[in-house]
Formats: C-alpha cells, structure tokens, sequence
C-alpha cells in the first residue's frame, strides 16, 4: 500500500471523528480548521503514527486546539460565555416535552462543569474511546484518566440535579447523569 492510499484510508477513517471532537471543543468552523491542521501533521507524521491512530489523531488535535486557545484566549473566552449564556437561556424556557426539558437541563449542567471535566466526559461518550485511549490523548496515565472520569461524572450527577431543580416541579425531568465506558 501506498503512503498516499495509507493516508486517504486514515483520512476517511479518523476525519469525522476528529472533526467531532475538536468541534466539541471549539465549534464547527474552526474545528474544522483545526481537524484539516490534524491531518497536515498526520500527512507529515505518517511513520510516527501507532494503531490505533484515533488516539493519536485526538491527541495532535487536542494540543493545535491548545496552541489556539494561547495564542487567543480572550476570543475563546468570549466564544464560551456565549455558548453558556445560550444554554442557560435555553434551559430557562418552560417546555412540556420532557425530553426537550432533559436536555436542556443536561446541557446547562455540562455547561457549567470546567473545561477539563467536559473534555474527559466527552472523550469517552461523544468520542466513545475507551479510558486507555482517552488517556493517551490528554496524555496521562490509564488509571489518573478514570479517577478524572469518576470525579467528573459525580460533579457532572451534581450539576444536572442542580439544573433540574431549578425547573418547575410540574415539569422537573429524571435525568440520570451516566457516561458509559467500553473497556478495551
């Protein structure tokens, strides 16, 4: 196989998925930026790259997402005040369906946890990678990794109850917060 039909075949693999995840944490159009960057390194990297790839794909992603945020904090800053302003707004609004009531009130919940817990929830239920995967990505240790994804999934349990509670009694929705983990 060719470097360059290795490459179209990680490229079609890993793509969405990368773009997924840099999208979660910066928005469609510039992780859309940043997933095409991904790939300029993988393209650059090919030699370097292990199997699976994801993990490494998410972890070259993750650190040009980092770069961004230092080179323009006060942008992203601003980007995420205005993404948790529309949640909370949208959690605010009295709805019948309890599943738009659910969501609204998981979103504000997830809003309101810290950069880090987000990214260790989503790494694992959005980005479904195993927590040896996801550890490789955020660069720690497997077991440092699932110790995050426990104290993230009890303040995550924490702010959803708090969300709900402050939706109507007639229409507070049972919202469990749980974050399936595949063991691989």
């Amino acid at each position: 196989m060719t470097e360059v039909q290795r490459f179209r075949d990680l490229y079609e693999e890993c793509q969405p998925r990368v773009l997924a995840y840099v999208s979660s944490l910066v928005g469609r159009q510039v992780g859309e930026d940043i997933a095409s960057e991904t790939f300029t390194v993988a393209w650059r990297r090919m030699r370097d790259i292990p199997s699976p790839p994801l993990p490494w794909l998410l972890g070259v992603a993750r650190n040009l997402t980092h770069e961004l945020r230092r080179r323009d904090g006060r942008q992203y800053a601003a980007a995420v005040e205005e993404a948790q302003r529309i949640i909370t707004s949208g959690g605010q609004v009295d709805d019948v369906a309890a599943d738009v009531t659910e969501r609204a009130a998981a979103l504000q919940a997830l809003a309101g946890l810290s950069a880090a817990d987000r990214e260790v929830l989503t790494l694992v239920a959005w980005n479904g990678l195993a927590p040896r995967q996801a550890a490789r990505v955020l660069g720690c240790s497997t077991a440092t990794f699932q110790v995050r994804l426990h104290r993230a999934r009890r303040r995550l349990e924490r702010a959803v109850d708090e969300a709900a509670s402050g939706l109507s009694r007639d229409s507070r929705p049972k919202v469990t917060a749980t974050v399936n983990v595949k063991e691989h």
